[in-house]
């Protein structure tokens, strides 16, 4: 019996963030601020979406869990706890070369099961077409 597959997604944000930092890039993600439990500070969403810079410079205690991407941050000078489930963000990307990675929305949903080969039912009664050979 195999066992439910994991979002891809968390591990993406984090091997990209570490890339972008070894690479002396500044990772940002592009959130979709409408989805539940989105917490950033309204006045910088635009048109539904937030850009957020997640460098540990900018990202204070920055978490980059498998449920959501944390930190406390300021904007416009006030500090803010940030709370971003994995789900709600749409891509990750560094600001010096645009290089990063998209989401789809369907990235985050695990794969489906493989379905399992159909078994033939052999009807009872029936013989067997091996045979024995000495």
């Amino acid at each position: 019996m195999s066992h439910p597959s994991r979002s891809k997604r968390p591990y993406l944000i984090r091997a990209m963030h570490e890339w972008m930092g070894d690479n002396g890039n500044t990772p940002h993600i592009v959130v979709d601020a409408g989805v539940d439990g989105v917490m950033v500070p309204a006045e910088h969403i635009k048109d539904g979406k937030i850009i957020l810079n997640i460098s540990h410079s900018a990202a204070h205690n920055l978490k980059l869990s498998n449920e959501a991407v944390s930190f406390r941050a300021r904007f416009s000078g006030v500090p803010f706890d940030v709370w971003v489930p994995v789900g709600s963000v749409l891509g990750i990307y560094a600001k010096e070369t645009g290089q990063g990675m998209i989401f789809s929305h369907g990235a985050d949903q695990p794969e489906p099961p493989e379905p399992e080969p159909e078994q033939k039912e052999v009807p009872k009664g029936s013989r067997s077409h091996l045979k024995v050979v000495k």
